[in-house]
């Protein structure tokens, strides 16, 4: 596994506690929020202000847009974006906290590091990244780990939607293609990102149609395709740590270790899931 992939697996694993954690719920339910889902699109963006369905569609990129529709705008009906922010940031530390009660020295040690990664950051082209990084961040070290990891994140997606657009794919196209080369479930991908059979095979016919699929499978040309994407979202997620010497980013990896394995061995995170997030050994 390369560096970019190595920090990744363990800044998306910290991260990704906001969505799958008993705290997490309880607090989206605390809120005002009703539901898996309502607590996702509100809690994620939050930080972009009370945005419409198209915003939301557009920035997340893989959901279907008539299931966005379903949440945004009402959602800021239920509760502010500054309420969901305050909310999910406590929950996520709270969490961190119960799986590695040490969470707090790790904070100290990699905070300092992922803040100045964030700081030389290029927020053009990069909305949730951008938006994240103009909340002002948690005096808590641990809710601090949080947002550095979750701006970081974000700023990896950007990129990843970019390299998919340059590709020509659109958010169902790109869902195809890695949820048949990677052997995930049709039905946990078009549950969960809201696309119907009908959705699903029209894109299937277009993969086929531009030559990506046959016979129920990637053909060469689309397994080059996904690994030009991978490639340019990987290059475009190192380039923040850039000024970090690969000894250094290898020492940044490791502290991040020990609290990413933790999470994951704990049941919180479901393996397989929709993110492509795999269970760290």
């Amino acid at each position: 596994m390369n560096l970019a992939r190595s920090l990744w697996l363990r800044m998306e694993t910290i991260h990704a506690v906001t969505y799958f954690s008993p705290e997490s719920a309880e607090a989206a339910t605390a809120a005002g929020l009703s539901g898996f889902w309502m607590g996702y699109f509100g809690f994620r963006a939050a930080p972009m202000g009370p945005v419409g369905a198209g915003v939301v569609e557009a920035s997340f990129f893989n959901f279907a847009p008539a299931f966005v529709q379903r949440w945004v705008p009402q959602v800021w009906q239920h509760a502010p974006p500054q309420t969901l922010i305050d909310a999910r940031s406590a929950a996520a530390a709270a969490t961190l906290t119960r799986l590695y009660p040490e969470v707090a020295g790790v904070a100290r040690l990699v905070n300092p590091q992922l803040a100045a990664a964030v700081g030389r950051s290029v927020g053009a082209g990069r909305p949730l990244f951008a938006a994240n990084r103009m909340l002002p961040c948690p005096d808590d070290p641990t809710r601090a780990l949080w947002h550095w990891c979750t701006c970081l994140r974000e700023h990896r997606g950007d990129g990843h939607v970019s390299a998919i657009t340059a590709a020509g794919l659109d958010g169902l196209q790109a869902h195809i293609l890695i949820g048949t080369e990677q052997g995930n479930s049709v039905d946990d991908l078009q549950r969960t990102r809201g696309w119907t059979p009908t959705d699903w095979e029209a894109g299937v016919e277009c993969c086929r149609s531009a030559g990506l699929m046959a016979n129920g499978s990637l053909t060469t040309r689309g397994h080059e395709l996904r690994s030009s994407i991978e490639a340019t979202t990987d290059r475009l997620a190192l380039a923040p740590f850039a000024a970090l010497a690969p000894a250094q980013l290898h020492e940044l990896i490791n502290a991040l270790h020990p609290l990413a394995l933790a999470i994951s061995a704990s049941g919180t995170i479901r393996y397989p899931n929709p993110m492509g997030l795999s269970a760290i050994a």
